[in-house]
């Protein structure tokens, strides 16, 4: 059988179980499906990011950045199509807990919620009078709050946004949408990017991606403990170099699924850890993945964005 590196991304067949997904420790035997595959749905992007399901319109909206849209992958037909253009570069998206969009937009430096009628309200774009440097990702919380990272990327080059100076560190907020008031939750990160919520909360994980774009920095994922809406207790989850984690999931069970790349072509796609920091699995990718979320009616099937497509693989986990 044909290792992950040969093995065919065009719908080829494949001799199961596909060498894509690699069980490094007995803890992911459970997750991964004997004949289940890791598919390409899409490709003809420029830079994929942000994956979100709808689980009511059974499709996933994601972002292709440079080409500054907003797609939408259907899964009635497999069809794709473009859901917003211009997107003003939007990034990372959520779901918030009445159900409509939340994205981060890079070209206009600030957060929007999608109303139900398809209007657009921006939720901040300002922090202390000053504008947002280019908000990244960004994860709800089942109080309402909305919780984003802004590390600039938008602003570095014109390939994914406007060049400009940032006027702000590069931070964490929390945002209440109910009261437009913004807080500050972390601000000792290079380049805060991916965020998510444990099961129960309690967790949040944020990966820094300082060692990007050729820079001397931090790249690793990081946890803190989520106290009265403030973080504390700051340790080092997992150490992703000589790649760093883009964006990040959790599943039901506690485990982070990372997106993974920029380092070294074997670590090209996802890293499964489990609670305890463990290295328990990866799903390899012709390319670097740019993050992940979990969809489809079961919430057990992982969507990929990357570079230039959009994969996706069944799995035995579901997502929070």
């Amino acid at each position: 059988m044909s290792d992950w590196k040969t093995r065919p991304w065009d719908g080829s067949p494949i001799r199961y179980p596909d060498p894509a997904i690699e069980i490094l420790d007995e803890r992911f035997q459970k997750y991964a499906i004997g004949n289940a595959a890791v598919e390409r749905l899409c490709t003809g992007l420029r830079w994929g990011e942000g994956p979100v399901w709808f689980g009511d319109a059974r499709c996933v909206f994601f972002s292709d950045i440079p080409n500054n849209r907003i797609m939408r992958w259907r899964e009635s037909d497999g069809g794709i199509d473009v859901f917003r253009s211009p997107s003003n570069y939007s990034n990372g998206h959520t779901r918030d807990r009445a159900g409509r969009l939340v994205s981060c937009e890079h070209g206009t430096r600030r957060v929007t919620r999608t109303e139900y009628d398809g209007s657009i309200t921006v939720l901040i774009d300002h922090f202390e009078g000053k504008p947002l440097n280019a908000p990244n990702d960004v994860a709800a919380h089942s109080d309402g709050s909305i919780w984003f990272t802004d590390p600039g990327y938008g602003i570095m080059l014109d390939y994914e946004g406007h060049i400009a100076e940032c006027e702000l560190p590069t931070r964490v907020y929390r945002l209440d949408p109910s009261t437009g008031n913004a807080t500050v939750v972390a601000e000792d990160f290079v380049r805060p990017n991916g965020l998510c919520f444990s099961p129960d909360e309690q967790i949040l994980y944020i990966t820094d991606t300082g060692a990007s774009h050729g820079m001397d920095g931090p790249a690793h994922i990081r946890a803190f403990d989520v106290a009265n809406s403030r973080l504390k207790n700051s340790r080092v989850f997992a150490d992703m170099a000589p790649g760093f984690a883009d964006g990040i999931r959790c599943d039901i069970d506690g485990n982070l699924w990372s997106s993974s790349g920029w380092g070294e072509p074997k670590d090209d796609g996802v890293k499964i850890f489990a609670p305890d920091g463990d290295l328990i699995g990866k799903i390899h990718l012709p390319e670097p993945c740019s993050n992940l979320c979990f969809g489809g009616q079961k919430k057990n099937r992982l969507f990929l964005t990357c570079g230039m497509g959009l994969y996706a693989v069944y799995v035995e986990a579901k997502g929070v």
